[in-house]
């Protein structure tokens, strides 16, 4: 996609960027997908810190810097990477052929908890890159094919184009209590590292997700994703749902107001919320009173998961720093 052309939340694309202060989109140069406020880049910069902070936390300077050269290649990609083609059953094999190797079994959890902060890493591109293609496809994709005219007014319509704005909507709000889990996770890792690595320390957190954060020292930490606020319940039921109930509409469909048989606006309805859940009657929860308009609220949603993401992350790295 030319680099010049922004995408903006209602839908309909602009050669220039917006000056109101609405938030849009653009494509930059290195094929990566940019939103007009936030910053991804800090989560990114923790997550850095946070790779060298545990590796000295578990292998000190001097043992690292000597022995890195020596280590296998298997204790670094074997059951984490698919440039491994080690088996299960070989890797046990290569894992006592190498007993004997200095700190072997530091080696390789280091490497098991450097995985949970790099599928942070590689989630919260994910956020960003779909985001974009969201606002990609509501802004430059005909909603209906072939298209047709249509009359002056609000018209919705239910196309294969519809389906994957939908989609992706669902792979946004699910990744996001993905990152939620993954954050429980390795902070459960950093606050108690294992003492003896005279065996392969088992993780802690395997069987461990976002319920778990009770365990976390800083639970509840205002401005975190552990914080119990209504943007924390609004990601977890989003999900659930998705997850668990279906879709966010009985049929998926996007609008279009039309005027002077051109398209000014493009939008999704969201169904009404209160205090972060479903306003519900009997076994009804799908009710759309407020013209709620998703394209136009999603910015703000990742902003304010990305700020939550980084503070969640820094209280991560304070505490593997003390």
């Amino acid at each position: 996609m030319s680099s010049y052309l922004y995408l903006n939340l209602n839908g309909v694309p602009s050669n220039h960027p917006r000056q109101d202060g609405i938030p849009y989109l653009w494509f930059d140069p290195q094929g990566v997908w940019r939103l007009s406020r936030g910053d991804m880049y800090k989560v990114e910069n923790v997550c850095i810190q946070l790779h060298e902070a545990l590796r000295r936390a578990i292998i000190q300077d001097v043992s690292y810097n000597e022995l890195l050269p020596m280590v296998p290649e298997f204790a670094c990609l074997s059951g984490l990477n698919s440039e491994s083609t080690l088996s299960k059953v070989n890797f046990e094999k290569a894992v006592r052929r190498y007993s004997d190797f200095p700190e072997i079994n530091r080696f390789l959890f280091l490497y098991d908890v450097q995985k949970l902060i790099s599928s942070i890493q590689e989630c919260e591109m994910e956020l960003i890159q779909i985001t974009g293609e969201f606002y990609r496809t509501l802004n430059t994709e005909a909603l209906f094919y072939p298209p047709i005219s249509q009359d002056d007014g609000v018209r919705y319509n239910k196309s294969p184009v519809v389906t994957k704005l939908f989609a992706f909507l669902t792979f946004i709000f699910v990744r996001m209590h993905s990152l939620m889990d993954y954050t429980v996770k390795l902070a459960l890792e950093a606050e108690e590292l294992p003492k003896d690595f005279f065996k392969y320390p088992k993780m802690r957190s395997l069987s461990e997700q976002f319920g778990s954060r009770k365990k976390v020292s800083f639970n509840k930490l205002a401005g975190s994703l552990f914080e119990d606020c209504e943007f924390i319940t609004l990601i977890e039921t989003l999900r659930n749902h998705l997850t668990h109930d279906g879709l966010l509409d009985d049929l998926p469909k996007a609008y279009e107001r039309i005027e002077n048989g051109v398209a000014v606006e493009k939008f999704l309805l969201f169904p009404d919320m209160t205090a972060g859940r479903f306003d519900r009657f009997g076994n009804r929860n799908l009710f759309f009173s407020r013209e709620d308009k998703i394209n136009e609220r999603l910015p703000e949603i990742l902003e304010e998961f990305q700020a939550r993401l980084q503070v969640t992350l820094e209280s991560i790295l304070q505490q593997v720093l003390h």
